[in-house]
């Protein structure tokens, strides 16, 4: 997951047990309104609501903030698809992709070994 330690471009997470959405909003970079809305379209995302509908954000709703922002911002995912990242349907794609990648590297190094053998 992104932390803290590894985005150095955002602060650091203090260790509160809640934060407000606009101290989420200062830690991740990301407008309130724009939390609002990713928490119509993220499921995992779901902070605590007390007196007056305010929300009360835990760390591990900061951290996926971060990860959603990384994949929108960053890594140029659209909204469904950091939705699909997130939950891990495209893990195991990826694993699957991975391991073709890494046969079909694995074979070609071994046509370059044996031609330089010769």
């Amino acid at each position: 997951m992104l932390e803290a330690t590894n985005n150095n471009e955002l602060p650091v997470i203090p260790g509160k047990r809640y934060f407000t959405i606009g101290e989420v909003s200062e830690l991740c970079a990301v407008k309130p309104h724009v939390l609002r809305y990713w928490e119509q379209e993220f499921p995992q995302l779901s902070p605590i609501k007390r007196r007056g509908n305010r929300r009360y954000y835990q760390r591990q709703d900061v951290i996926l903030i971060r990860q959603i922002r990384s994949l929108l911002y960053e890594n140029g995912f659209t909204i469904g698809g950091a939705r699909q990242r997130l939950s891990g349907d495209e893990v195991k794609a990826d694993s699957d992709i991975s391991q073709q990648i890494v046969r079909q590297l694995r074979g070609e190094l071994e046509e370059v070994l044996v031609i330089l053998k010769r």
